[in-house]
């Protein structure tokens, strides 16, 4: 197996998968989620409180090797992809709050355009890490993944819209799909509920509006 090695009956690596789908699908959206709270000063405290994001997706993420006993070459990939996403979320993050106290056309661009696409590109390479050590695993033996993988599926299509990455957006979750089919024998058949819908979402999004205007835009949230 590519980068990982997995002990016989080992469950740990699935339980911190499923933390990680979770906190992803959870944390991802917490800026509109916890827009009612309001503001402190001059930012708002869901801008305090996305400080965590990459703390609990990451970590779970790479607690989620460690039990699958990643070899070197998948932590490598791993921590460009943390690296990426990190960076990208703090530029999301410091930017976006700027721009809540103080609108202007550079705030806007290293929030919406640069740290979007570092944000999401590196979301996208940690959770190739995870498909490409974990995917040839045995097959879940419960339906129950499907709830949690279409969370996932439904936090990608709109991070993509909303985050207007929506291009990006369908690429990936194009090679996520087809690598899920590919593995659909095993482990690997969970990326066909995470990433098909979002596939599809996505290319119906961009064709209906002809590009990816933003739903906060149009006045929809």
């Amino acid at each position: 197996m590519p980068g990982v090695i997995i002990t016989p009956g080992r469950s740990h690596p699935r339980r911190w998968l499923v933390a990680t789908a979770a906190l992803y699908t959870v944390v991802h959206h917490q800026g509109f989620a916890l827009a009612p709270l309001g503001g402190v000063g001059h930012t708002r405290w869901a801008d305090w409180i996305d400080i965590l994001t990459p703390y609990t997706v990451l970590l779970a993420a790479a607690a989620t090797l460690h039990c699958a006993h990643a070899r070197p070459r998948a932590w490598a990939l791993y921590l460009v992809g943390a690296i990426t996403y990190t960076e990208g979320h703090g530029i999301h993050l410091a930017a976006n709050s700027v721009y809540n106290a103080d609108p202007g056309p550079t705030a806007h661009l290293w929030d919406e355009t640069v740290g979007h696409y570092l944000w999401y590109a590196g979301t996208a390479l940690v959770f190739a890490t995870l498909a490409i050590g974990l995917a040839r695993m045995p097959p879940p033996s419960s339906p129950l993944y499907l709830p949690l993988a279409l969370g996932v599926s439904l936090t990608w299509t709109t991070n993509s819209i909303e985050g207007t990455t929506g291009l990006m957006g369908i690429v990936v979750a194009a090679a996520f799909t087809v690598y899920g089919w590919r593995t659909r024998h095993c482990l690997g058949r969970v990326l066909l509920p995470a990433f098909a819908p979002a596939f599809a979402m996505l290319t119906a999004y961009g064709v209906l509006y002809r590009g990816f205007p933003q739903p906060s835009e149009m006045g929809w949230i």
